[in-house]
């Protein structure tokens, strides 16, 4: 098996972990505020863990340039786009069409690889996408569901479009990661993933840390009170993004962040077997497509 492969179930299954600690967050810290503690505490443990890579390998980590440090830049800043625009889908119209045409998210992975990065997608795994983005719209959708009438109206009509430059943010942000991490040379994708990683998450973490600062500012304090949750928050989060950027690295964005859907079945075991959530034949339908498709991705990417 490629290692790309388990990184990035273990980096689907560390957010799925980082998205249940933020919820504790939600009800205490604004939107702002709660992805703040994604980046600002998950920075000391991302540095943590580049300190004991090099030191581990005995070299240090690869010199940034300004090329890398402009594409990471605009990763870091696609993501927080991305982050946010994506909150806005889904609270301020309809959240089942937000929620659905942010997952358009690979799609545009792949179109943005191919055009910056020369990235090419065999057949296969063009296919594989395909049904899983269509597996991911069931379920997610599939207790909620919408029609045309809902897909027509003007609220629904503004989620779609939130719902799409959410997915793009997120698409920008995947293969800058993966070109900036390129773009080191270095040999060991994990060195040149952590060094990726240390830079974007401070990038981030100054950005949002400003963006608190002129116009939030009492989050700082209100995140002083849940200290313990948000260390969780961001140590999953670091945990999170060592395997996506180091998966990433190894292997073509759309591929991993197809793959990385698996998510979502993490968030619908978990439902049905520890809360008892009863399930209905289209969610049966999503889950079965979305495992085949991500079965077909992984014996046919290259």
């Amino acid at each position: 098996m490629e290692l790309w492969i388990p990184l990035t179930v273990a980096a689907a299954f560390a957010q799925n972990l980082r998205s249940a600690l933020q919820r504790h967050l939600r009800d205490e810290l604004s939107t702002a505020g709660a992805s703040y503690t994604r980046f600002a505490f998950g920075l000391p443990p991302a540095l943590l863990y580049a300190w004991a890579l090099a030191t581990g390998f005995g070299v240090s980590l690869p010199s940034a340039h300004p090329q890398f440090l402009a594409i990471s830049l605009v990763g870091g800043v696609a993501q927080i786009v991305g982050t946010m625009t994506l909150v806005a889908a889904v609270s301020s119209g309809n959240f089942a069409v937000g929620t659905a045409y942010s997952k358009t998210e690979t799609v545009q992975t792949a179109l943005f690889g191919i055009v910056f990065l020369g990235d090419s997608v065999s057949a296969t795994a063009a296919g594989a996408i395909g049904i899983s983005l269509i597996g991911v719209i069931i379920l997610s959708n599939a207790r909620s569901g919408f029609g045309s009438d809902v897909l027509l109206s003007g609220q629904s009509k503004r989620s779609a479009a939130n719902g799409v430059v959410a997915g793009a943010g997120f698409g920008i942000a995947a293969v800058c990661y993966r070109g900036a991490a390129l773009s080191l040379g270095e040999p060991n994708a994990f060195l040149a993933a952590a060094t990726t990683l240390v830079w974007v998450l401070g990038a981030q973490t100054v950005i949002m840390t400003l963006w608190l600062a002129l116009g939030e500012r009492e989050q700082f304090a209100a995140i002083c009170r849940h200290l313990g949750v948000a260390t969780a928050v961001g140590i999953a989060g670091m945990a999170a993004s060592v395997g996506w950027f180091t998966a990433m690295t190894l292997q073509k964005a759309a591929y991993v962040r197809a793959l990385g859907q698996i998510e979502l079945l993490f968030t619908f075991a978990a439902s049905y077997l520890f809360f008892h959530e009863r399930v209905n034949r289209l969610e049966l339908v999503g889950v079965a497509l979305v495992l085949g498709a991500l079965l077909l991705l992984v014996l046919g990417a290259g």
